[in-house]
């Protein structure tokens, strides 16, 4: 029975995979963590982005999405939350101070935050997102329908988060590339600089978000 489903079934794993390759909020945040840090807290970050997902799809599929969307009040203060949290931790990366340190892989010298805090920050980057929410309320729209068996909108549901945490943990482990790292280690200011400058003008552009279905 599933096998009908294959079409569609690779159609959304294609749009969610362009979805999530294109330049937002999450990939800045799980470039950032993943070049500043380590690959262990870029993975953590990627998963906070997944489970953000996860409450997208989970209040969606359960009707609460379009309740949101047609209600101003709520949706304005999701709005200004997303955009506030984005504007909090750019402005956190534009007060960053230079570094300067010999030898990149002294763990003396790098300041890491904790994975639950990595989590954290993917987490609250993704779910009090807007855009996120309209993306996949749009996208949940055009493919499920009344008729549609659970197990399908299971499965919808899964390749979302399979494709979403497959391509953030590759960025993650892309950005973590110890070469890379060591490049850019007594650059790190200037990343911050730059991903909080692009996270404050995503923010700012969060709190500009219109409801458009």
């Amino acid at each position: 029975m599933l096998i009908e489903y294959a079409p569609s079934f690779a159609t959304l794993a294609i749009i969610q995979m362009l979805g999530v390759m294109s330049p937002g909020p999450d990939f800045a945040v799980v470039m950032r963590n993943s070049l500043i840090y380590t690959r262990r807290i870029g993975i953590f970050t990627a998963i906070g982005v997944t489970l953000g997902i996860l409450v997208h799809l989970t209040y969606i599929l359960l009707g609460v999405g379009v309740v949101i969307a047609k209600t101003n009040w709520l949706f304005n203060l999701l709005k200004y939350c997303g955009g506030s949290y984005l504007i909090y931790i750019g402005f956190k990366g534009l007060l960053s101070k230079k570094q300067t340190v010999k030898n990149a892989n002294n763990d003396e010298n790098n300041q890491v935050i904790s994975a639950f805090t990595a989590l954290r920050t993917g987490f609250f980057t993704n779910v009090i997102n807007p855009k996120a929410m309209l993306f996949f309320l749009s996208l949940l729209s055009a493919f499920i329908t009344p008729e549609k068996p659970k197990a399908v909108i299971l499965i919808y549901a899964g390749i979302i988060l399979s494709t979403t945490l497959m391509w953030f943990t590759f960025v993650a482990i892309s950005f973590s590339n110890q070469r890379l790292q060591s490049f850019f280690y007594n650059y790190k200011h200037i990343i911050e600089w730059v991903t909080g400058t692009l996270l404050i003008l995503l923010g700012i552009k969060i709190l500009f978000t219109s409801v458009q279905m």
